[in-house]
């Protein structure tokens, strides 16, 4: 049996590798980048996630370089007000009852590094998808790198992991419909620790504040804090440093060695695939649908996608039942996307992006009344943390 093909090493793409390895299955993963990936990217890891990377056998070294978070708060700025939800109401619910904040290109090293020893996958980075054509019995791509002569490959089946501007969906002219919304978000990662003079501070903070909203993210010594331009503020005034300083000041203010390590803008997406499966190409993560990064959903629904479909390979595969299995994995993961992570990601980017002092008086009142209540509490959180969205 020929190796399925990934394009896109990573998370979705490496998850998915090593899922299908331990289900017996070879595959072959393209990346067109030389290496892993420094920027700044997703942060928040969710417990039905952990569980997984933990049946991969590579969660307990990602805890090691994260930090777990069991409690992670909406709050008013300049009151200290706060809504606290507190992840051992779900401790009956997962193995791990809080949420791991670790970076992105941590999982994808530790990921690479198990990927590299595994006899059933072939990572080769460097390597650039240039076409695909596919027919009733396999999908046939052409590929290149440096210093070797253009090359073919044919597989049974094509997993996208190619992320939100996925070449395969161009190449194959796919819809991708949805919207972009109109603000600019302004992603800052600062050695400056906030914990020390901000009172009751999470690892995981969503904050009003009477000059906007912003929030704050902790991870192992920095914190990455979401801001935005002030009104009649252009992103380029909004991204240079005097700027940036100004904002953090308003955060912590007489505080000004902010230690500042990056700074990235960047556009919020809300898109999907009309479907995931077409013909023996499967779409995966970002490359099937974007949504806001509030709530951390995005990297997690990619990887639960990945998991999903490797076990409807496997059925195919080894245990020959048929195609439309696939149509299944696409069935039963757009929908989750739909009614699960775009919809929240949604809710909760429109909730933080509310100026109105009435409603934020509402909101935090109905959201401390949910946190304080143990039951619905749990109800929430088994949402937030997509335990449910999988069950």
């Amino acid at each position: 049996m020929k190796p399925i093909l990934i394009i896109g090493a990573g998370p979705v793409g490496l998850t998915t590798a090593l899922r299908l390895s331990q289900l017996g299955i070879r595959s072959i993963i393209l990346e067109k980048s030389k290496s892993i990936q420094n920027e700044l990217r997703a942060s928040t890891f969710h417990p039905p996630t952990i569980e997984m990377l933990d049946a991969l056998g590579i969660a307990e070294e990602l805890i090691s370089m994260g930090l777990k978070t069991k409690q992670w708060q909406f709050r008013v700025h300049e009151t200290g007000e706060k809504a606290v939800f507190d992840l051992g109401h779900i401790s009956k619910d997962t193995k791990y009852p809080f949420r791991l904040q670790a970076e992105q290109k941590e999982l994808c090293r530790i990921a690479t590094k198990k990927a590299e020893t595994d006899k059933n996958i072939d990572l080769r980075m460097g390597h650039q998808l240039n076409g695909l054509v596919q027919n009733d019995a396999f999908v046939e791509i052409s590929a290149s790198t440096e210093g070797r002569p253009d090359y073919t490959i044919e597989a049974p089946f094509v997993v996208a992991a190619d992320g939100g501007s996925s070449k395969i969906r161009d190449i194959m002219g796919l819809q991708f419909s949805g919207l972009t919304y109109p603000e600019t978000t302004i992603l800052v990662a600062t050695q400056f620790p906030f914990h020390e003079h901000i009172e009751g501070l999470s690892n995981v903070n969503y904050v009003w504040s009477d000059w906007g909203t912003f929030s704050l993210l902790r991870l192992p010594g920095i914190w990455r804090c979401s801001l935005y331009p002030d009104t009649n503020e252009t992103v380029d005034e909004a991204t240079q440093p005097n700027s940036i300083k100004e904002k953090l000041t308003r955060i912590v203010p007489k505080q000004t060695d902010h230690k500042i390590l990056e700074v990235r803008p960047y556009k919020i997406h809300q898109r999907i695939l009309d479907r995931y499966d077409h013909g023996r190409v499967v779409f995966v993560g970002d490359a099937a649908h974007l949504n806001s990064p509030s709530g951390g959903m995005g990297m997690n629904g990619g990887i639960h996608d990945g998991w999903n479909l490797s076990g409807k390979l496997k059925d195919i595969l080894m245990d020959h039942q048929p195609l439309t299995k696939l149509s299944l994995y696409s069935e039963q993961r757009q929908k989750i996307a739909e009614k699960e992570i775009l919809k929240n990601a949604d809710k909760n980017r429109s909730r933080m992006q509310e100026r109105d002092k009435d409603f934020r008086a509402s909101e935090l009142q109905r959201l401390k009344e949910i946190a304080n209540d143990p039951k619905r509490a749990r109800d929430f959180l088994l949402r937030s943390s997509m335990i449910k969205a999988l069950r």
